[in-house]
């Protein structure tokens, strides 16, 4: 059975175990089906699975269970906006020994070490041949490093292992944990976050910590502000009537990611499974289908929505073979998938804002006489918008 093709609401309900079990012949080893199923679908799962999985393998642990922390940990990479090529679960002759290879888009590779545990020392003399050797051989550049991730948060020996060896200022050390919550950290955050994490796991002189507190100041900041979009500000004027001074309510977080779930769903069950990319992006394994999904309350004076579409969104859908950018209307049944040449060709009708040197457009749908929506352009013409119409499904 292809986990691809399997029903998500089932696949939540199970343990990696099963899920393990459910791959090829649910045996791991090099190359094998079982390794590719379990690979592609780990692609697909969702955020909090990929969590349970790791805490899963992080515990007393099962039949290798090692080899699927590897394959997790790849995974975060992957999330983090590296290419990653998956390494050998288990080294053997004339191969170079890495777990993972992970490159980001400044072409800084990082050399991914995995254990479960740091009971025992690692040899860093051996990482560092492995690094060396993919040098030698064209695979990596010299702008490279080691990433060790062990699964404990206690790591002060093998800290003061790396801290007093030569190759300190080519290593790195994270738990898996953490790398877990940096993934949190980019899911929630925007387009820009992910070059401030890349940085935090390259290896960069930290005596003096302002770069870090920047990096963390700046990625809460941003995760701030996007949240704050969606969910309105307590005193603010409309703005579908901004002459209007209205008093607004907070949209609970909940309430906004039940929807986003809800869309996600739904696309999932009629089209194509997403994966989260940032906050409001999602793209499916291959990033050739792109999606960005928001979500508005009813603004009650008029009975309208308003939404942003920002300039990183319209680049982000214009570098997919099919992109979408997807309306979630609070109180309502249904979803309205815009295709992006469809958004894109009207911007020049919207109004626009700049802030900080970033642009976005604000899309304004108003109901009819009978309900139904319609995009309002800022030439007094309405959008009917009910061939994107796509009700939700129902369990």
């Amino acid at each position: 059975m292809t986990l691809l093709k399997t029903d998500p609401a089932q696949i939540d309900s199970l343990s990696i175990e099963q899920v393990l079990a459910l791959c090829g012949n649910g045996k791991l080893s090099d190359n094998s089906d079982c390794s590719i199923e379990l690979r592609d679908y780990l692609q697909i799962a969702k955020s909090e699975n990929l969590r349970k999985y790791l805490q899963t393998c992080l515990a007393p642990g099962f039949e290798r269970s090692g080899f699927v922390l590897q394959d997790i940990v790849n995974e975060y990479g992957r999330r983090l906006d590296y290419s990653v090529e998956n390494g050998l679960y288990q080294g053997r002759n004339n191969a170079i020994g890495f777990d993972g290879l992970w490159v980001d888009s400044s072409g800084h590779f990082i050399v991914a070490e995995i254990k479960t545990t740091d009971a025992y020392r690692i040899n860093l003399d051996t990482v560092a041949r492995y690094r060396d050797a993919l040098v030698v051989n064209g695979k990596i550049t010299k702008q490279s490093s080691v990433l060790i991730v062990v699964g404990r948060q206690d790591t002060g020996d093998l800290e003061a292992q790396i801290r007093g060896s030569k190759h300190a200022w080519i290593v790195r050390l994270i738990s898996a944990d953490s790398l877990a919550k940096l993934g949190a950290l980019r899911e929630n955050g925007d387009l820009d976050v992910v070059d401030k994490i890349h940085e935090l796991l390259t290896p960069f002189e930290y005596t003096r910590l302002d770069r870090i507190i920047e990096i963390a100041f700046s990625v809460a900041e941003d995760a701030t502000i996007a949240v704050r979009e969606e969910q309105g500000n307590d005193t603010d004027t409309s703005p579908l009537e901004p002459d209007a001074k209205v008093r607004q309510q907070h949209t609970s977080p909940e309430l906004i990611t039940e929807l986003r779930a809800r869309i996600i769903e739904t696309i999932a069950h009629i089209d194509v499974p997403l994966v989260k990319k940032s906050r409001a992006l999602y793209w499916s394994p291959a990033e050739n289908v792109r999606a960005v999904v928001t979500v508005s309350k009813q603004y009650a004076q008029d009975g309208g929505y308003w939404f942003a579409y920002h300039s990183d969104w319209d680049q982000f859908l214009a570098e997919a073979a099919r992109g979408t950018y997807i309306l979630g209307c609070i109180g309502r049944d249904e979803m309205y998938a815009l295709p992006f040449e469809w958004i894109h060709l009207r911007l020049q009708h919207l109004s626009a804002t700049e802030r900080e040197g970033k642009r976005h457009w604000h899309i304004l749908l108003y109901p009819t006489e009978v309900g139904n929506l319609v995009l309002r352009l800022n030439n007094g013409k309405n959008e009917p918008l009910e061939e994107f119409k796509i009700p939700f499904i129902h369990r």
